[in-house]
């Protein structure tokens, strides 16, 4: 591999021309996820490729890896999954929290097999879905220890007939013995650690993957309620990871903060595969990640101590750490990567006025690996999500089906084309492997991405709202007809609509508003409860349901979401700000092609306490005082 072909000058958007002059093919990438491993353990082995931590609380007790141990310590879990039946075209199927054990599975899913992380949070009818339709009878799992709910689903689902072997994983630095695993007929049940220590560290036993292999399947909301499963090619994921770490913002010595669920293949590209290229430490947080309260407290020392100079968040992380006062030196800190999410101005000047460091947007989809086009730090385009990555093709489509572009600057749906675009859904198997198809989102080498957008003259995508209105929740996608389609078999409902409300933690939550037949005695928290108890995604679950005389439509008849949005704001803000005396008034209005909340205060309002709180949010917001 010829590393001054690996390495081109890329800092600006001017360098994007002079990269593609050289044919993707004469750089030299790794040909898979395990060549990309294998190279950094022969270019570093006695360097930290992995800092994991037990949990927030014990951040100055990490479990430590070298890229040596790593790779044998892949070699072992994937010999032990070869035993176990996995051969190449095989899924294997991953549901846990973080901890140092999945990241060596995951790894060494895709060097023996096809890795098929699964979100515990499902309901257990989708995750029985998503292992008929993989294929997958290995799962690898939480235990008791680590996460009790997610190990009850595993034994359920093992019961049911759907598994022949679970590889159970401790949480990060576990000691003592650990619990004793209850045998389950025709099951192989048993401690990943424990079965993989008698493998061979020193190689794989059998072929190596190839580019054009698969080397994950990743389930994705899309947008017809039932999750998708995603394929990636090892050149998919390989590629991406190359094209995020050819930008000159990252050398050898960037420690990269990782703390979303390996199941998004954000935590996947960006914090575990990317680092690889160039030999950097990838520092773990706990199994909550993002969601543990206790991380944010002690933020800032963490990047103090660890010497952070990049992470991977949502809109909602950078707007709960833009509450927080920097009492550390971040000085490192230096490539702050936000999406999954649309990002908020004020969320964006928040955290810069607080750390004095610029974020660095990212937009991109699963179906396109994971990222697909980034902002530069010191290239000022407002409401940009960045110019597309080197060797991506990006074009604006007609709304209409017919795949026309449209002209420069004028709305249209965003198209993609490239080595990151996947090859399509997993919709079956048979007996040559996983069955592929686009399902309408790929013709001729593009993919329709529904996202509406404009790219302006020099080449900027500027996001204009989901055209399928999915609901965000901490970067996982929800299809609101599946809380509508719940809501709409109670025989009180007439008419639904789900949308989402902002939230701090998660960035938005669902919320339903329904109208209802004439003499319905059903009440709101009844609808809810309801809702509840019939979406097949336990984080499709509505917090509320809003009874409505009429929902609003647009002047043709079609239903109005954007105003059932602006309720949710107000309603949500309202009731957030319900304890601060002096808010006069919660409107939320459209600006500029946005949805504001309007907060207007009297001149006896604590102004500082309003912000502080609207700040948590990652909302467009606007404080007016009034006489």
């Amino acid at each position: 591999m010829t590393e001054d072909l690996l390495w081109p000058d890329y800092a600006t958007p001017a360098d994007l021309a002079a990269i593609e002059a050289v044919p993707l093919e004469a750089r030299g990438l790794p040909e898979s996820t395990y060549a990309l491993l294998s190279r950094a353990a022969t270019c570093w082995p006695g360097r930290t490729a992995l800092t994991v931590l037990p949990d927030a609380g014990r951040w100055r007790e990490p479990l430590r890896r070298t890229f040596a141990e790593l790779l044998a310590d892949v070699h072992r879990a994937a010999n032990l999954l070869h035993d176990l039946g996995v051969r190449r075209g095989d899924a294997v199927a991953l549901m846990s929290p973080n901890c140092a054990d999945l990241i060596t599975a995951t790894l060494a899913a895709q060097l023996a097999g096809i890795a098929a992380p699964l979100n515990s949070g499902l309901s257990r009818q989708h995750l029985a879905e998503l292992l008929r339709r993989s294929g997958a009878h290995v799962l690898v799992t939480a235990g008791p220890e680590l996460a009790p709910a997610t190990w009850d689903t595993a034994q359920a689902l093992a019961r049911d007939g759907l598994l022949d072997a679970i590889l159970v994983l401790r949480p990060t630095r576990a000691t003592g013995t650990p619990q004793p695993l209850p045998a389950i007929d025709g099951v192989r049940v048993g401690y990943l650690g424990d079965l993989a220590a008698a493998q061979d560290p020193a190689a794989f036993g059998d072929d190596l993957p190839r580019s054009s292999d698969l080397a994950a399947m990743f389930h994705t909301g899309g947008t017809t309620g039932a999750p998708k499963l995603a394929a990636h090619t090892h050149g998919n994921e390989v590629g991406d990871a190359w094209m995020l770490a050819a930008s000159s913002l990252f050398d050898q010595e960037s420690v990269v903060f990782a703390a979303l669920p390996l199941f998004h293949v954000n935590a996947l590209v960006v914090t575990l595969l990317t680092p690889l290229f160039k030999g950097q430490t990838a520092l773990w947080a706990g199994p909550l990640g993002y969601r543990d309260p206790a991380l944010y407290g002690s933020f800032w020392k963490i990047v103090e101590h660890y010497r952070i100079a990049a992470m991977s968040a949502v809109p909602t992380v950078y707007a709960a750490l833009a509450q927080i006062p920097v009492d550390a030196d971040i000085s490192s800190l230096r490539v702050p990567l936000v999406g999954a999410s649309p990002l908020p101005a004020a969320v964006r000047d928040n955290f810069q006025a607080r750390t004095g460091i610029t974020l660095t947007e990212g937009y991109g989809l699963t179906e396109a690996t994971c990222a697909s086009a980034r902002t530069f730090p010191d290239v000022s385009r407002p409401g940009s999500v960045g110019q597309r990555l080197p060797y991506q093709g990006v074009r604006v489509i007609s709304t209409d089906g017919t795949w026309e572009d449209v002209p420069v600057g004028e709305l249209g749906l965003l198209a993609i084309s490239g080595p990151t675009v996947f090859p399509g859904y997993v919709t079956d198997r048979d007996d040559n492997g996983p069955v592929l198809d686009g399902l309408g989102k790929l013709v001729d080498g593009w993919l329709d991405t529904g996202d509406l957008a404009r790219i302006d003259e020099e080449g900027f995508i500027h996001l204009a709202g989901r055209a399928k209105d999915l609901i965000i929740r901490g970067g996982h996608n929800i299809d609101p007809a599946t809380i509508e389609d719940a809501l709409l078999a109670h025989p009180q409902v007439t008419a639904a609509s789900a949308v989402g409300r902002p939230d701090v933690h998660a960035g938005e939550v669902p919320v339903a508003y329904v109208t209802l037949a004439s003499g319905a005695t059903v009440t709101e928290d009844e609808l809810r409860d309801w809702a509840s108890e019939r979406v097949p995604d336990r984080t499709a679950a509505p917090k509320t349901v809003t009874v409505l005389d009429e929902l609003p439509v647009t002047a043709v008849g079609k239903l109005y979401k954007v105003a059932l949005r602006r309720d949710a704001i107000r309603r949500e803000v309202r009731g957030a700000l319900d304890q601060v005396p002096g808010v006069h008034h919660v409107d939320a209005t459209i600006e500029g092609g946005s949805i504001v909340a309007a907060v207007t205060v009297l001149p006896s309002a604590d102004q500082a306490a309003v912000k502080a709180i609207l700040g948590r949010y990652a909302i467009e917001w606007r404080l007016v005082v009034t006489s």
